[in-house]
């Protein structure tokens, strides 16, 4: 008894599970996604793809895998470009490919496509006393000797936050906060006061150095990888560019409690108890410096 031909829509859904899926056409083929719409063998499936003089089915659908899938590496390389050039691209597709096979595209915007990344690499990381990978000299810099998993999970999530922030809400439509305006207050006013962060404002704690080595590598091709060290930077977008400030510990602490919707006063009581006598005297004055620069970055859009 013949079967009626499945409706074109079908077979196109068919087909984007077959070619989409991480293990390639015929891992495809055999996926539920797949069989659910076309429960087909891999030797029937000429009965959808018909094969030509030189190639199969299943080989004509490897084709389109390939080709879907290096695109998708190709997305991630830009995206995670400092990452890539550290790597070399042989390693840094390797990692890609793991990550793709368990967090493969499912939105209709490749701007999804690496936002679990840092994340991956961090689920996946090597015990703290495995060596790097022989494979890691044929990037452009060499890895540190300690702590490599953390410097690359760390530069991986600073190039997605920049890229979050510019693909983000921002503040192109709306003035920053002007400064007069905290300024103008009483004393008791400040101390109530909550100020609104911007949309594109990110707070950020990293185990290196990496915002001075993200800037080292866009200027050169193979700097130097730095040793540990704890460091703070702050994300922020005007005029649609994404611009990178670093922070000291205590304004790192202040600007949570701050975007934390704590008032002003309160704020600044709590970031204060971890300073020392000399840092506590010298904060009074260090203050009005901090929120002018802040309030000119774009970093708050209102006070309450």
């Amino acid at each position: 008894m013949n079967h009626p031909a499945p409706d074109l829509g079908v077979i196109q859904r068919w087909m984007q599970a077959v070619i989409a899926h991480p293990g390639g056409a015929a891992a495809g083929i055999a996926a539920n996604a797949a069989q659910q719409l076309l429960p087909l063998a891999p030797e029937q499936v000429e009965q959808v793809v018909a094969r030509s003089q030189a190639l199969s089915g299943i080989e004509r659908l490897e084709i389109y895998s390939r080709a879907y899938t290096a695109r998708l590496l190709e997305c991630l390389r830009e995206e995670y470009a400092v990452l890539a050039g550290v790597l070399g691209e042989d390693l840094f597709d390797s990692f890609a490919i793991g990550y793709l096979q368990e967090f493969p595209s499912r939105s209709y915007t490749l701007g999804q496509l690496g936002a679990d990344f840092p994340r991956f690499l961090a689920a996946t990381r090597p015990a703290a006393e495995a060596p790097p990978s022989p494979q890691t000299a044929q990037g452009s810099a060499s890895l540190p000797p300690a702590g490599w998993p953390e410097f690359l999970i760390d530069l991986a999530r600073l190039e997605r936050a920049v890229y979050e922030v510019f693909d983000g809400a921002g503040t192109e439509h709306a003035p920053p906060l002007d400064a007069a305006r905290i300024q103008d207050m009483t004393a008791e006013q400040q101390s109530a006061a909550r100020l609104i962060c911007a949309p594109c404002l990110r707070l950020l704690q990293f185990e290196f150095p990496i915002n001075d080595f993200f800037t080292a590598a866009r200027q050169t091709a193979a700097p130097a990888v730095p040793s540990p060290a704890r460091t703070f930077v702050a994300l922020c977008r005007r005029d649609y560019v994404v611009y990178r400030h670093t922070l000291s510990a205590v304004q790192f602490d202040l600007l949570c409690r701050i975007s934390a919707g704590t008032a002003l006063g309160a704020a600044i009581s709590g970031a204060a108890e971890a300073l020392t006598d000399a840092e506590f005297a010298a904060l009074p004055a260090a203050l009005p410096t901090w929120f002018h620069h802040w309030t000119a970055a774009g970093f708050f859009v209102d006070v309450r």
